[in-house]
């Protein structure tokens, strides 16, 4: 079973509100979930992150793989260490004929 930690979304029409939860990857966005770690509010200035962080790294010690978003909410919240290279280049830069 693949376990990921990720954000289900929360809040009415055009104003957002995510959990920060710990659901099995095959599970819908706004499924069932696991454990609730935290909370992101982006409509606040600024914008309002609450993670319980030890949860968090209790969940990362057992091998659970955030997404892309939570990894740098929890960058921001210090949860953990800001790698040298957070991910590789999306896209292979064009090669020059010559």
């Amino acid at each position: 079973m693949a376990v990921k930690m990720r954000l289900t979304r929360m809040g009415d029409k055009k104003s957002p509100f995510y959990r920060i939860v710990v659901v099995d990857a095959r599970v819908a966005r706004d499924g069932k979930y696991i454990d609730k770690i935290g909370h992101y509010n982006p409509i606040k200035q600024p914008a309002e992150v609450v993670i319980d962080a030890d949860k968090a790294k209790d969940w990362l010690s057992k091998g659970v793989q955030p997404t892309e978003t939570v990894r740098s909410l929890l960058i921001n919240a210090g949860v953990i260490e800001k790698p040298t290279k957070l991910s590789p280049a999306k896209t292979n830069p064009k090669k020059k004929k010559g």
